[in-house]
């Protein structure tokens, strides 16, 4: 899969309109990976071919979050990692604008500039990951 690219400088994630639709045009988005986020594409770098498309992906994924108690509380969720993610950014002081261009959020103003590189973006996660 082209959109995990394990061998530049920094090792990111692109979330682009590879075979399917995106939700909107803001949902492009650059991640960098560190941290334990790193090391699955790493064992895996072609991702996850069998989950591609389909709507299970999820279900697997908050089974074995259950089954190895890695949720926060039993009402958490795959989902909630997201939400885990802005919270941590969030106490680390990111940028708003860094945030939103994470998650592939709309800004709520006119956007200038090309905004963060992915080398500075990539320091400032690495400070937050696990």
């Amino acid at each position: 899969m082209d959109t995990i690219r394990l061998d530049g400088e920094v090792p990111h994630i692109s979330i682009e309109p590879e075979g399917r639709q995106l939700k909107s045009h803001d949902a492009r988005c650059v991640i960098p990976l560190t941290g334990v986020s790193l090391e699955a594409p790493k064992q895996y770098p072609e991702g996850f071919p069998r989950y591609r498309n389909r709507a299970t992906l999820s279900a697997v994924v908050n089974k074995f979050l259950r089954a190895k108690f890695l949720l926060e509380t039993p009402r958490h969720s795959f989902y909630s990692l997201r939400h885990s993610f802005e919270d941590r950014m969030l106490a680390a002081g990111i940028d708003d604008r860094i945030r939103r261009d994470l998650f592939g959020h709309r800004l709520d103003r006119e956007r200038y500039g090309k905004g963060a590189s992915l080398e500075h973006v990539a320091k400032l996660v690495t400070r937050i990951a696990f």
